[in-house]
């Protein structure tokens, strides 16, 4: 799985192509923070907890200040996939000793201070969305990030900004779904289950309800 660590924040933590071989430390930390991400998105929270542990005490080996920043980043944004909004408190700390553009630019697109964001120190998948100033266009931009859970966490940001429509809940939904990512699947389900309340449409009440049933029946 092209998760989150490979796809959008390796740049401190990839392996290299060539060269000098990778450090044992920093594949330790590359393959555990995977790992959590998997463990997380699938609502196994002892178990992910158990590797983001593995995963700081991996970078910590090294006393890496950055790379152990950046998985906090990791950790903060894996969970902001599921809508939750926690201060990033392990970044933060570290942070304040000196922090990379990239490590404060991701911070800053998560957290939503986008006021003198460089677009360009972020990974390439988000800056359509923020460059974008027109809510309207929020579904097609974000149904252009190929990488699902860069996905969700653009559509996170939308839902903060209260910019997200039910198009683009349903985008979270089926792209959790098709990757079988149980909890962020249930918080959209959940949110679409209350739009159709609002709405009193009865069949799509009963069509979301039966879908959550059988995401809760599997936890």
């Amino acid at each position: 799985m092209r998760n989150l660590l490979i796809a959008s924040l390796a740049l401190l933590l990839s392996a290299c192509g060539g060269g000098p071989k990778t450090p044992d430390w920093k594949l330790d930390s590359i393959s555990l923070i995977g790992r959590y991400q998997k463990a997380e998105l699938k609502g196994r929270n002892t178990l992910a907890e158990r590797y983001f542990e593995q995963a700081l005490a991996a970078a910590g080996s090294a006393a890496k200040l950055d790379e152990t920043a950046r998985l906090h980043l990791i950790r903060c944004a894996t969970r902001q996939a599921s809508l939750v909004f926690e201060p990033c408190s392990g970044y933060l700390e570290l942070a304040r000793l000196g922090a990379s553009a990239e490590n404060e630019a991701y911070h800053r697109f998560l957290t939503g201070q986008w006021d003198e964001l460089d677009g360009g120190k972020l990974p390439a998948q988000y800056r359509a969305f923020l460059a974008n100033r027109d809510p309207a266009r929020n579904f097609d931009i974000l149904q252009k990030i190929g990488e699902p859970l860069s996905r969700l966490v653009a559509v996170s940001i939308a839902v903060a900004r209260k910019q997200a429509d039910d198009a683009t809940l349903k985008l979270a939904a089926e792209t959790a779904s098709e990757q079988g990512w149980s909890r962020p699947l249930l918080v959209y389900l959940k949110l679409l289950e209350s739009r159709a309340g609002m709405k009193e449409d009865a069949a799509e009440l009963e069509r979301l309800r039966a879908r959550i049933r059988l995401v809760e029946d599997s936890l």
